[in-house]
């Protein structure tokens, strides 16, 4: 198969592909792939420059695939080897703005694998009896944060060991830098490159019909001189495409210049047409008289843009702050010089229909609905980047001109653009560990992005707020909750990781806590929890203090102070039942007074502030079962998350998701929530006076229904 297949379709009267317009070689490979034909590779590693039309032939084929969208095309007029069979559509998983992780849940989702890790994909895939078939387009569009060069993470993390999966009939559009990656490591005979530009898949006289029909009036262009009479919109669509040198994306472009501005334009003078895409931007901004620096300067912002686009409110003060001076009257007259390059987008109409989220509110990283602007395409930014004297310089300016947007260095006000996308603009600086300090920021930006962008920063230069913040992003991206929670969630973190200062301004930004974290033990082996008193009489329950600098344990401010005074008075404690040997540790009595046959043993620590306690369990007193009913609170839980709820209404004012299993958790009657896991024991004050709305805890990958609550002194006190 090669381009004269090209010839050879005309001359046999077939007619081209209505959406791709040619591309006849590249189709009957893919044809061929598809059918499985002897000799066919199972891996298509489909390339070429930015704007070859890598991903309009993928959608061309994939219209064929689809059984539905079949029966809308003209199958019996197109050559047959270039017609897939009908088979149930391939599975189709779009990388755009995802992680590598991300793509491979939704892959495993497509097929409905029963993994639980992502290491158990790849396996549970194999073992398949029938091959399954992936198409991945689109994967230089990986990822949300494009400085953190997702792309090449999802090739090697993703793409290569699917397609070492001898189950697996794959499909990819990658860049030309990461495609001989891909293909090299497979057995020769198994992988084949498609690459849009070499020779062999060449496609010229499609690239002149796709000019012709852009330029047609009966396919939607203007009446003028050069579109409607076919004897010079011919000429001009085949120097068009003779010029563009096979970039589909550079045809278009000039195509949608001279459409909008077509005065002095003379279809007979070939050096108004542009060879490559920054020609197309340079020429363009001549033909209206304008410096073609001032059109780059312009569209900078958007070829800096994350996410779906730049909201139009910020694109003056970023073209400003690149630019070095002001270009509000270059904005204002240059909608037409910026036309042909841009289009908006409406964010929502682009999300992806999964479901509400479990919070029952919009979770992270959705926008407000605002029009937001975009480049074309991306090989329009990457001309526009390149071309300016100092890239880190420019997102420099940019992140700068973001911080100053924000009113009084309020995250809750800022624009959801900045939230959600200030750190990926600060790493192209080299900016963002400096960033990383604002427990508000950590709150409300979008943690699909922020953690993106902080994983791509070395482990080393990263200070402790950042590092906290990395090792709980797993639970605020798990959990999709809405900024509240990412509070919660990172005020107790802070308080583990022995940083009270950044647990306690979260106390003090606005956000409406469930709790505030009294203190936390890094204690392994601790496998349940009880909350009770001890009376304090004769020196008995002496606490030890402890706290950050000692041994690990922190506080996220000061709680109730400790009963005192009288001989009758109770200290509030906790007690751990922890492995024989504990330091600090006394071994527990058995049911008749004797020691614990099963080796365990109990170690007290004060609820309401940071220390253990050095006194006999036997002396601490449960609370009765009248109290525990009375009280205002009750709670449920299951492996690894956990409800409290007001006794009166029954609704849910706190709920903890871990990131490891929970080993043990008890309520006090006055509202303290003491948690152990594997990593260690934590107490929270529910803060809630009454019952309110609340966020749901979403039912885990691995969890399981709600379990009673682990057994300590006496069992159950839920």
């Amino acid at each position: 198969m090669s381009a004269s297949d090209e010839g050879i379709a005309a001359a046999a009267g077939y007619a081209p592909h209505p959406y791709v317009g040619g591309r006849t070689a590249a189709f009957r490979a893919l044809a061929a792939w598809r059918m499985r034909w002897p000799g066919a590779p199972r891996v298509i590693v489909l390339t070429g420059n930015p704007g070859s039309g890598r991903s309009r032939l993928v959608t061309g084929f994939l219209m064929m695939c689809d059984p539905g969208y079949r029966k809308q095309l003209p199958l019996d007029d197109l050559d047959p080897a270039t017609v897939p069979p009908d088979l149930p559509a391939p599975a189709v998983p779009n990388p755009s703005g995802r992680t590598a992780a991300q793509l491979l849940w939704v892959i495993a989702d497509h097929f409905g694998l029963t993994a639980d890790r992502v290491e158990d994909i790849f396996p549970e895939l194999a073992a398949r009896e029938e091959p399954v078939t992936i198409v991945v387009p689109d994967v230089d569009r990986a990822g949300p944060v494009r400085a953190a060069h997702e792309p090449a993470r999802l090739v090697r993390d993703v793409l290569k060991p699917l397609a070492a999966t001898g189950t697996v009939q794959l499909l990819a559009d990658v860049p030309r830098e990461l495609a001989a990656e891909l293909a090299e490591a497979l057995p020769s005979g198994q992988a084949q490159i498609i690459d849009l530009d070499a020779p062999e898949w060449a496609d010229p006289k499609g690239l002149v019909r796709h000019a012709e029909t852009a330029l047609d009036p009966g396919a939607g262009a203007p009446e003028l001189p050069f579109t409607t009479d076919p004897a010079v919109r011919r000429p001009l669509a085949k120097a068009l495409a003779g010029r563009a040198d096979g970039s589909r994306l550079t045809v278009q472009l000039a195509v949608q210049s001279l459409l909008l501005q077509p005065e002095g334009f003379d279809p007979a003078d070939e050096s108004l047409l542009p060879a490559t895409v920054g020609e197309a931007l340079d020429l363009h901004a001549r033909r209206l008289g304008v410096d073609p620096q001032t059109l780059r300067l312009l569209l900078a912002p958007l070829a800096f843009a994350e996410g779906d686009g730049l909201p139009v409110q910020l694109w003056g003060a970023l073209a400003n702050a690149v630019a070095g001076w002001d270009m509000s009257q270059d904005l204002a007259d240059g909608m037409l010089l910026a036309a042909p390059f841009i289009q908006p987008v409406e964010p929502d109409a682009e999300e992806d229909a999964d479901g509400e989220p479990p919070w029952g509110e919009a979770g992270a990283g959705h926008d407000d609905g605002r029009m937001l602007l975009r480049l074309q395409h991306p090989g329009i930014a990457e001309e526009i980047r390149s071309g300016l004297p100092d890239v880190r310089d420019a997102q420099t300016k940019i992140a700068m001109a973001l911080l100053e947007a924000v009113p009084q260095q309020n995250w809750a006000k800022a624009d959801p653009y900045i939230r959600d996308h200030l750190a990926a603009h600060t790493l192209e600086a080299g900016l963002l560990p400096q960033l990383l300090t604002d427990p508000g920021l950590f709150a409300h930006a979008d943690p699909v992005t922020l953690r993106a962008a902080i994983e791509a920063v070395p482990l080393e230069q990263l200070g402790a707020p950042a590092r906290t913040y990395l090792r709980t992003a797993p639970l605020l991206t798990r959990s999709q909750a809405p900024a509240d929670v990412r509070a919660a969630f990172l005020e107790s973190a802070f308080v583990e990781d022995g940083l009270a200062p950044y647990a306690e301004a979260l106390h003090t930004l606005g956000f409406d806590l469930p709790w505030r974290t009294l203190w936390s033990v890094p204690l392994a082996g601790v496998r349940a929890v009880t909350t009770g008193s001890l009376p304090q009489e004769g020196g008995e329950g002496t606490v030890v203090e402890t706290g950050p600098g000692t041994d690990g344990a922190g506080s996220g401010g000061e709680g109730p102070a400790p009963a005192s005074g009288t001989a009758a008075a109770l200290r509030p404690v906790a007690a751990f039942v922890v492995p024989q040997g504990t330091p600090g540790s006394r071994t527990m009595p058995g049911p008749d007074g004797d020691a614990s046959e099963d080796g365990g043993a109990l170690l007290l620590h004060d609820l309401l502030r940071p220390g253990y306690v050095d006194a006999d369990p036997t002396q601490v007193q449960l609370p009765s079962e009248e109290a525990r009913a009375a009280a205002p609170f009750g709670f449920s839980r299951g492996a690894d998350y956990l409800r409290v709820w007001a006794r009166a209404g029954q609704e849910v004012v706190a709920a903890l998701l871990s990131d490891t299993p929970l080993t043990g958790a008890d309520l006090s009657p006055d509202g303290v929530l003491v948690v152990a896991t594997e990593r260690g024991v934590t107490a929270r004050q529910i803060l809630a006076a009454a019952p309110a709305a609340a966020p749901t805890v979403p039912a885990q990958r691995t969890g399981a229904a709600d379990s009673a609550a682990s057994d300590g002194l006496e069992g159950d006190h839920s």
